[in-house]
């Protein structure tokens, strides 16, 4: 592939995504590229150096004439929602691995996330240097390891050259030409090592054949023996990825520019423009102005800055704009790029850039700019996995860490909030401990104040074990009118899930009608707070006989009677503490499936059993009860014991009674709370 056979889409902007499991060398590959396109002012020297990406990054160049964005995004696995959101209005994506055949393992979610997106991609090997000591075969042992975790089939276009042990270069697989790494600079063409003419035409004429299983032409000129030229097999491998019949695979080690010009070439012979992105897309080329938001942030000072991806028509500042989910029109107030890591304001953003617009205020991510015939499709936020309550240290901030949540929550729409009614808790929900940690620093620096992050408290039930009869009588006189009644009370249990029930089974008028009321609702306020310090439930409440006095009787004499009978009469019907249990699947690769079942079953999980997921080869679903006190930081432990790759969700399923030692031990943290 030379400069001579230019990409076709070269006259639009384009925009390439760096997605990828952590520690690949994402950043380090975008400063190189960045570097290789003229643009980069810096670049770090060492990758280890790096701190993590928690969000994805925007860089704007141009290379050989033709405008790029790069999409930086992060990979931690629980900033998935991030990157998934960058992949929907990108118009393609390199994966980028390190050369671990082990660590192959860890790109099924981002397979998972480019077949969502139906997006063309293909795979960098970073760090290829590092194959230095390993065997000849290494390379091919890593192609069959990314294989086993996509559908989309392989094709290396290039395979590493050897000398003594050490890996020097690399033959290109379509055009069967060698080039040797140099050190921070272009790779030079060289003579196809002789020792490797058997070897390369062997891997030549597999390419060739796993592209014809594609097309039928190719088919034909391999069946009739007519070697198709290095150009007709640029072309057949641009069509198969763009229809995500194939990927490629090349390899480098960004760090020491190995590789990234020969990528960058291949980006830009193959990568297709937003033309054809938005027909994949179902977007009509034609109309009037539309964008989509795809990632929102606040700043202390900067106020709101919005990520979007023109799709038709040219965005000017200070330009109206409808937003499609008919909340009005929005006024853009500022167009920003990023060349050279720095902010540059531009008046006009045209079809197919990806842009910053400026203070668009009530427009979130996935919200439509302009006019669009129908949905456009964007990324929904998973289901959460990890939860913490949250509040401000100092309740006076109270207003303000209110109003920087509506902007985090805005920002990132992975992150959930819910206010408990049964424990008061004000509840972070998100996809790990470093997700909401780095939420509730964001949540700081928002408001200006200091936010406490603690466990939430599990909404415990109590119930009774035996039925009991309490007989409360409430006489008092101090002068005048006096307090009086009578009540008969059995107290029972019901079966679990029943709720509360209140019966009437007077008769003679022991208790006169007009009174009734008042014991059913005392008895009701009763179960709020029983013996234990917790809401009863599954009780049942029957008044079976009283008395009354003509002239002292009242409802609040009966309201008395009624609560202190239900207080003696709970504490002396043996009360039980119940829990929450949920119904719970994990989803883990099928090699970890007995890590799942020892970690649920060491959390009081009930094993449910489990089966193959119904979409992903090599996963299990594992079934399992598990009590909501066990689910606070089991996501972190999970990831722990499947390499990062394991998640679940779950639903509430019913009360179950706790462990006495447990019980014991929540009752006496009520009690101390309260004393």
């Amino acid at each position: 592939m030379d400069d001579a056979n230019p990409s076709l889409h070269q006259n639009e902007p384009r925009a390439v995504a760096l997605i990828g499991p952590y520690g690949a060398g994402k950043t380090t590959l975008c400063g190189a590229l960045l570097q290789a396109a003229g643009t980069a002012t810096r670049r770090a020297a060492n990758a280890r150096t790096h701190a993590p990406t928690y969000e994805t990054k925007l860089a704007h160049c141009t290379f050989l004439g033709d405008a790029w964005t790069i999409l930086d995004c992060p990979g931690s696995i629980e900033l998935a929602y991030e990157t998934a959101c960058a992949l929907a209005v990108a118009d393609f994506a390199v994966v980028v691995v390190d050369p671990e055949p082990a660590r192959a393992i860890l790109l099924r979610p981002t397979f998972r996330m480019l077949e969502a997106e139906h997006l063309p991609f293909m795979i960098f090997v970073n760090k290829i240097d590092t194959l230095e000591r390993a065997s000849d075969t290494a390379f091919d042992h890593l192609i069959g390891a990314l294989q086993a975790e996509t559908k989309v089939q392989l094709i290396p276009r290039q395979m590493p050259i050897r000398e003594n042990g050490r890996i020097v270069g690399y033959i290109d697989l379509l055009s069967e030409r060698a080039y040797r790494y140099r050190a921070s600079a272009m790779s030079e063409k060289i003579a196809v090592p002789a020792s490797m003419t058997a070897t390369e035409q062997a891997a030549h004429d597999a390419v060739i054949d796993m592209l014809a299983d594609h097309n039928d032409t190719l088919l034909e000129q391999v069946i009739n023996d007519a070697m198709p030229t290095p150009a007709e097999l640029y072309s057949h491998f641009r069509l198969d990825m763009e229809k995500q019949d194939s990927a490629g695979v090349m390899l480098g080690a960004a760090e020491r520019f190995h590789g990234v010009q020969r990528l960058w070439k291949a980006l830009r012979h193959d990568v297709a423009g937003p033309t054809a992105t938005a027909a994949r897309r179902a977007i009509v080329p034609h109309g009037p102005l539309l964008a989509q938001v795809f990632k929102t942030t606040y700043g202390n000072s900067t106020g709101k800055f919005s990520f979007a991806r023109i799709w038709r028509g040219t965005f000017r500042d200070g330009t109206a704009v409808d937003v499609n989910d008919n909340s009005g029109s929005v006024r853009i107030g500022g167009i920003t790029r990023f060349a050279d890591h720095e902010a540059q304001k531009v008046s006009v953003a045209e079809m197919g850039e990806v842009v910053v617009l400026g203070r668009l205020q009530g427009v979130s991510t996935g919200a439509i700019l302009g006019t669009a015939r129908q949905p456009l499709a964007f990324p929904s936020p998973p289901p959460p996995l990890h939860v913490a309550a949250i509040a401000a240290v100092d309740r006076k901030d109270d207003v303000k860490l209110s109003g920087a949540l509506e902007k985090l929550l805005e920002s990132d729409r992975s992150l959930g909030l819910v206010r408990n009614p049964e424990t008061g808790d004000t509840l972070l929900t998100g996809q790990g401990e470093v997700h909401l940690n780095r939420a509730v620093e964001q949540l700081g620096a928002l408001a200006g104040v200091t936010v406490r992050m603690r466990q939430p408290r599990v909404p415990f039930k109590e119930t009774i074990r035996r039925p009991v009869h309490q007989h409360t009588r409430v006489k008092r006189q101090t002068g005048g009118h006096g307090q009086f009644a009578d009540v008969k009370l059995d107290i029972e249990p019901l079966s679990r899930g029943t709720g509360f029930r209140f019966i009437d089974r007077v008769v003679g008028g022991a208790v006169p009608r007009q009174f009734i009321a008042a014991v059913s609702d005392a008895a009701k306020e009763a179960t709020q707070r029983g013996p234990l310090g917790f809401p009863v439930v599954d009780v049942a409440v029957t008044l079976v006989d009283g008395g009354f006095h003509a002239v002292d009787s009242s409802d609040m004499a009966f309201r008395s009677a009624t609560r202190i009978g239900m207080m003696e009469g709970l504490t002396k019907a043996d009360p039980i503490l119940l829990e929450p249990i949920h119904r719970i699947t994990v989803s883990a690769p099928t090699i970890f499936t007995t890590n799942v079942q020892h970690l649920l079953t060491s959390r009081r999980g009930q094993l449910l059993g489990f089966s193959e997921h119904p979409d992903w080869a090599n996963w299990d679903d594992t079934e399992a009860l598990l009590p909501e006190v066990e689910l606070h930081g089991l996501i972190t432990e999970l990831r722990s014991q499947t390499a990062g790759l394991g998640t679940f969700v779950y639903r509430f399923d019913h009360l179950g009674e706790t462990p006495p030692r447990l019980a014991e031990k929540i009752i006496q943290e009520i009690t101390n709370r309260v004393s």
